[in-house]
């Protein structure tokens, strides 16, 4: 049974991403969520759909970097950590472009990222970016198989609904010809795109509410002739708890990624100058390493 942590670089200063990095891999942890978005509109209406009241838990001032720039940055001062997004828009790029993307980032980190996809909520966004809001599950589907066949390296074309291109090749090929491929989200479609794909990476849920949500998670494996816990599917999800034995109950139902987070406080949703430091983050993963991190680990 195998226990991995990741941390996340939500509503951070971009400043501190490398030496947050460095922390937690010598803390021991597995790896770092990035998180994305382009921007902000001034008038919102759609609904955060992880909020009761709908409403985004942070301001405009909140900064969202660039994931794969993030990513990159954060590969060339470690060695062993891993990354991935929690989660990245797929939809709203051209999965051409984002397979190149993706393909750099694991050749230059020698195969140390997975994409971590979402169809997104927010439809002004896509607006803002001249992509149809309404048939983003449908394009996230087909620009998927796009990106899987052009990170092969290999000479491949693609003719479909979307998306279509002529015999093409991408150089660098990604280690080992694939990236993979993570889904986030809890919907009923998520569950069962993440049941096709790679993995599932889920929000940050009370331990009752995690299991229902893994409740329904199993139920499409089920249907797709997987199980969690299989090799060939990493979950990875945050639990409201402080308690090890908790972490150890669902990694032995097939969780193997937890979302930690130790320092992190309700200043640094809003990109306000209170938002916690460095120097504290880098502490509170210290002794998370320590308390937590390796106990399990042994």
């Amino acid at each position: 049974m195998g226990i991995d942590f990741w941390h996340t670089t939500a509503w951070m200063d971009p400043s501190a991403y490398t030496g947050l990095a460095r922390a937690c891999e010598d803390a021991g942890f597995h790896g770092v969520l990035v998180s994305d978005h382009v921007l902000f509109p001034t008038e919102l209406e759609s609904a955060y759909p992880y909020a009761v009241d709908g409403q985004p838990g942070w301001t405009p001032a909140t900064p969202w970097t660039d994931p794969w720039v993030a990513m990159a940055a954060m590969a060339a001062v470690t060695e062993r950590l891993r990354f991935a997004h929690n989660i990245y828009v797929f939809p709203l790029r051209h999965p051409v472009e984002v397979a190149k993307l993706a393909g750099s980032v694991a050749a230059l980190s020698g195969g140390r990222i997975a994409l971590g996809a979402g169809v997104g909520w927010m439809a002004e966004e896509f607006e803002i970016l001249g992509e149809d809001f309404r048939t983003r599950g449908a394009r996230t589907d087909e620009g998927l198989e796009v990106c899987r066949k052009l990170w092969t390296g290999e000479p491949v074309s693609h003719d479909g609904r979307f998306y279509s291109f002529p015999t093409s090749t991408m150089s660098p090929a990604a280690p080992g010809g694939t990236v993979p491929v993570l889904i986030g989200g809890h919907s009923d479609a998520a569950l069962r795109r993440a049941a096709r794909n790679d993995g599932w990476i889920g929000n940050a849920y009370p331990v009752a509410e995690a299991e229902q949500v893994l409740d329904r998670l199993e139920a499409v494996l089920a249907a797709e002739g997987r199980r969690l816990g299989d090799d060939d599917f990493e979950a990875i999800l945050g639990l409201y708890t402080r308690d090890p034995a908790d972490f150890v109950r669902f990694a032995e139902r097939g969780v193997k990624g937890f979302l930690a987070a130790p320092a992190m406080r309700a200043d640094d949703i809003h990109g306000s100058a209170a938002a916690t430091p460095i120097e504290e983050r880098v502490a509170a993963i210290t002794a998370f390493g320590e308390a937590v991190i390796a106990p399990l680990s042994s």
